[in-house]
């Protein structure tokens, strides 16, 4: 904390503390509050009048006991912006102390994962490295993948075979450190609603769906051809280089209604996995690497 900022909360502080001292006092001090009365402050509601007499005793007492606290808790604990108090103690300290104790428990449990490869914590009596992998998942990855790696609207399912970038573990692993930007051009102003349309029905088609307009796949095609397969492939199965999805199997992350999917060409898409190289350390990136493997491996 900066000096100024440090001076400014010390005499906030203290104003207010001495302020409510001096206020309580002077009730205390005054004539006209030492006995009770029979006058009011002219306040009534209901038919009950507010008598204007003093603070009794025992709640005086307790506001007195309070300002006494907390000038020394202010001494002994860091109250007053940098001053560390009587005891040194700090918020900071603390948490300082508990990451060394956590990091001297548990480092030699990391170190004994950081030699085994992700997909070895599958051959583990029990998989310990894949329970601490999926406890790891459930802090950092469930609120996009949810806590069974389903998935959900935007977000890949973690489950399947199915992968944007590659199922391997060492894809796995630079997609969680590194992260990935996707993004699917909009091609609504270049192919118009009529474009948009049979484009729809060609991607369908890819799918296997039924009942398309063969009509429309037959127009769409030299569309395709020409606009889409530098990134889905000439027959559609897409290219894990780019993250660019199978068009062919069925498995949409937006959703593979037809109205979906000519949203999804008409107004493109955008979708970013973030990097957790600087959230997390490789120890942990590995055991969640190898937990995400296990999930679409559960054969092995």
């Amino acid at each position: 904390m900066s000096p100024f900022w440090s001076a400014w909360i010390s005499i906030i502080t203290l104003a207010v503390i001495f302020g409510c001292t001096a206020l309580l006092l002077s009730t205390r001090k005054s004539e006209k509050y030492k006995e009770a009365t029979k006058e009011t402050t002219g306040h009534e509601f209901d038919g009950i009048g507010e008598y204007d007499n003093p603070l009794p005793g025992w709640w005086f007492q307790m506001f007195m006991g309070t300002i006494i606290f907390s000038l020394i808790y202010l001494v002994l604990y860091p109250g007053l912006g940098n001053f560390k108090g009587v005891l040194g103690w700090t918020s900071t300290g603390q948490w300082e102390e508990e990451v060394e104790f956590a990091n001297n428990t548990y480092a030699p449990v990391f170190a004994k994962y950081a030699a085994l490869k992700p997909e070895e914590l599958l051959k583990e009596e029990n998989r310990p490295g894949l329970l601490m992998g999926q406890r790891m998942f459930a802090n950092n990855c469930s609120v996009c993948h949810g806590t069974a790696a389903t998935g959900a609207y935007g977000f890949p399912n973690l489950t399947d075979k199915d992968w944007l970038y590659g199922g391997s573990v060492e894809t796995i692993k630079e997609t969680i450190a590194n992260g990935r930007i996707g993004a699917m051009p909009a091609w609504g102003s270049v192919l118009g609603e009529a474009g948009v349309r049979d484009m729809t029905s060609y991607v369908l088609n890819l799918s296997g769906a039924a009942d398309v307009d063969q009509e429309a796949v037959a127009r769409a095609k030299p569309q395709f051809q020409a606009l889409c397969i530098a990134c889905h492939g000439a027959e559609g199965k897409g290219t894990q280089a780019l993250g660019a999805p199978n068009l062919t199997d069925n498995v949409w992350l937006y959703g593979g209604s037809y109205e979906k999917i000519a949203h999804t060409i008409r107004k493109g898409r955008s979708g970013a996995m973030p990097a957790h190289k600087d959230l997390l350390s490789e120890n942990k990136i590995n055991l969640i690497s190898g937990y995400v493997y296990s999930l679409s491996n559960k054969d092995k």
